[in-house]
């Protein structure tokens, strides 16, 4: 199954998670994203020779400006490079984090027109995604 797009109900209920008695502070998502081989637009343009990767560059340079004015920032990326512990058929081509100061700084940035544009890029672009929603931790030495 591929996962591209939010859903009603997982989004609300997002939208309604709140920490410590409606303390919204910093989240992070975790993303994982498998790209299309060739980007497929939903309103069928030509998208001859545009790659999956190239589509998300689009979608990445148009929301940048949303993203950083409502204060996010990307606070690790990686590449991946083998499937360890878990199935050997999920390969992920972009994987990454990013930083919001509160929750409703994410669903602003969802609700953006600006960024609703730039949105079509990234649905052109990716196969299947995954996004995880994080309360940041401690680094340091130990795990968990």
């Amino acid at each position: 199954m591929n996962y591209t797009g939010f859903d009603a109900d997982r989004f609300r209920a997002f939208r309604d998670m709140r920490r410590e008695e409606g303390q919204d502070g910093p989240i992070q998502m975790l993303n994982l994203v498998k790209l299309r081989g060739a980007a497929v637009y939903e309103d069928g343009r030509d998208a001859t020779g545009v790659t999956g990767f190239d589509a998300y560059k689009a979608y990445s340079t148009e929301s940048a400006p949303v993203f950083k004015r409502l204060g996010g920032r990307i606070v690790w990326s990686g590449k991946m490079e083998l499937m360890l512990i878990g199935p050997e058929d999920e390969e992920w081509d972009l994987c990454f984090i990013a930083e919001y100061p509160s929750s409703a700084a994410f669903v602003e940035m969802i609700g953006d027109p600006d960024y609703r544009v730039a949105m079509q890029h990234r649905q052109a672009a990716v196969e299947t995604s995954r996004l995880i929603r994080m309360a940041p931790g401690k680094t340091g030495h130990g795990f968990g």
